[in-house]
């Protein structure tokens, strides 16, 4: 299906490609809950990570915590060697970039990640090579859903919406992201709808990405 039917490809990082051993990931929310002089339970700490709430910021407002207090100490507790070392690969996101690389098709990365911390994972797992395009979100992008960030990716692949191309991510902001830009639109539900509490839409709809292979 996807080789033959597209001419770009276009992924999210954290949660579709790749993801964080829980140890790291409650490691890190226990650090910005010293902070912020609050807890954060497991199933806090997973749904804030995973985006299972939909927006960030309206699950941490719902949470009575303030997205203007969270995020600098959540980025301030990160570390960008630990996380990387914690991170791996999905096996079937392995064999799909394989055949990507084979098909020689113009490939790219848009993630809501920070350089600082996107950079040593990429490294370390060897995915640099693997895109043409790499673009960290900022606010001179813009923010998933909007279709900012991917038209950056696009100019910088020499692709447009003329071109038929996808873009596939695990967050309702991905598949908005998607379909702002003029994309078809992959959700990659690596935690299940019944953990999600909701059903996200998509032009495509996968646990996998060897779903997408075998309807090649």
């Amino acid at each position: 299906m996807v080789l033959a039917e597209y001419d770009f490809h276009l992924f999210d990082l954290d949660g579709t490609l790749v993801d964080a051993e829980w140890a790291y990931t409650r490691g890190v929310f226990d650090r910005v809950g010293d902070r912020l002089g609050r807890r954060f339970s497991d199933r806090e700490a997973y749904v804030l990570w995973h985006g299972l709430g939909g927006s960030r910021g309206e699950t941490l407002r719902g949470m009575g915590v303030d997205p203007d207090r969270f995020w600098p100490a959540f980025h301030d507790v990160e570390d960008p060697i630990a996380r990387a070392e914690a991170t791996y690969l999905h096996d079937d996101a392995a064999r799909f970039l394989d055949r990507l690389d084979a098909a020689n098709r113009p490939v790219g990365l848009v993630t809501h990640c920070q350089r600082f911390l996107a950079e040593p994972v990429l490294d370390r797992l060897d995915l640099g090579s693997r895109f043409d395009a790499v673009v960290c979100c900022t606010d001179e992008t813009g923010w998933k859903p909007d279709p900012g960030p991917l038209e950056v990716a696009m100019d910088a692949m020499g692709v447009d919406a003329r071109d038929r191309g996808y873009y596939a991510g695990d967050g309702e902001s991905d598949v908005g992201a998607a379909w702002n830009a003029g994309l078809d639109a992959v959700h990659v539900e690596r935690v299940g709808h019944a953990d999600r509490g909701r059903c996200v839409l998509g032009d495509r709809r996968v646990e996998a990405f060897d779903e997408l292979l075998e309807a090649t």
